[in-house]
């Protein structure tokens, strides 16, 4: 989630490795990491995020960030027609979440603000952890199985498998972009958690 000119919400994605899955059982493994913010008040902890969140591109701070590395281990045969099958691949899932957290104790009732806001914030990286690993689940079903005539050597099949990669990513992405823009939007869940930490009050 990214601060800009207004109060706002987003996600920074990692590019997906252009390999194939295989349809076997497997979970993601996920993890949270913290960086550190200063405050005495919500505007306090709200600036310092702005301050010391993680970057997307060059000028914009993140609130939250969710990245994932995504390796593959594949088995291409060839076949006696000469075709080649991929046969097999397991995914290896890995989701990072990193969230801000202030450096020391917070007064009682900002801490139950800050709470609040954390918690939220955490619900919606989430959100996107779920739409990620959905996307490998998608190319498990997709490429495993998959098999390309003449292919003796198993050089096009590989070819053809980063194409159809390609448009589960940007599928992937959308997906999570139109999340964020509903997220964000004015009255939408993250907005409101700003403006209760800020202001002690939602729309």
């Amino acid at each position: 989630m990214k601060i800009g000119a207004g109060i706002l919400a987003a996600l920074c994605l990692g590019m997906v490795p252009m390999e194939a899955s295989a349809q076997s059982q497997w979970q993601p493994v996920e993890q949270v990491q913290a960086y550190p913010i200063t405050g005495d008040s919500g505007v306090d902890l709200y600036a310092s995020i702005g301050q010391r969140g993680p970057k997307i591109g060059k000028e914009v701070r993140a609130i939250a960030h969710t990245n994932f590395k995504l390796t593959w281990t594949r088995d291409y045969q060839p076949q006696p027609d000469g075709a080649c099958t991929l046969v097999s691949a397991r995914p290896k899932l890995v989701i990072t979440y990193t969230l801000p957290k202030p450096a020391s104790a917070l007064a009682p009732d900002l801490k139950k603000k800050w709470d609040v806001f954390i918690a939220g914030v955490y619900k919606h990286e989430l959100v996107h952890g779920v739409i990620i690993t959905d996307m490998v689940k998608e190319i498990e079903r997709m490429s495993v199985g998959l098999s390309v005539a003449n292919d003796p050597q198993c050089t096009k099949i590989r070819a053809e498998l980063t194409a159809k990669l390609g448009e589960i990513s940007k599928a992937q992405q959308k997906r999570s972009g139109d999340y964020d823009r509903m997220e964000m939007s004015e009255g939408g869940n993250v907005h409101q958690l700003i403006l209760q930490l800020v202001n002690g009050n939602g729309k």
